[in-house]
């Protein structure tokens, strides 16, 4: 169950199909980010400190995620080819 607070809380249901191994929900939609900042990735970066740094918030990361569909999760900004590359940190909501 998905608390309703959640922002996957209107995301579509998979349709279950045989096979599958376990039912969830599809990907929801993002829009485009709008008044965005461009970060160069340095080492040791991380998306709550990133998220931390520019929201006063770490629980905030996933705006960052959003905003770059290259960031598959977490972890992939402190890969060592991600030094370098330029991710989108998008306007804190007001």
């Amino acid at each position: 169950m998905i608390d309703k607070r959640s922002r996957y809380a209107k995301a579509r249901a998979f349709e279950m199909r045989e096979g599958e191994p376990f039912p969830g929900v599809q990907a929801r939609e993002i829009g485009p980010a709008v008044g965005v900042v461009e970060h160069v990735v340095k080492a040791g970066d991380r998306l709550d400190l990133l998220a931390r740094h520019y929201y006063s918030d770490d629980h905030l990361w996933w705006r960052i995620v959003d905003a770059n569909p290259q960031i598959l999760y977490g972890g992939h900004v402190l890969r060592a080819e991600m030094e370098g590359a330029i991710i989108l940190i998008p306007r804190a909501r007001e």
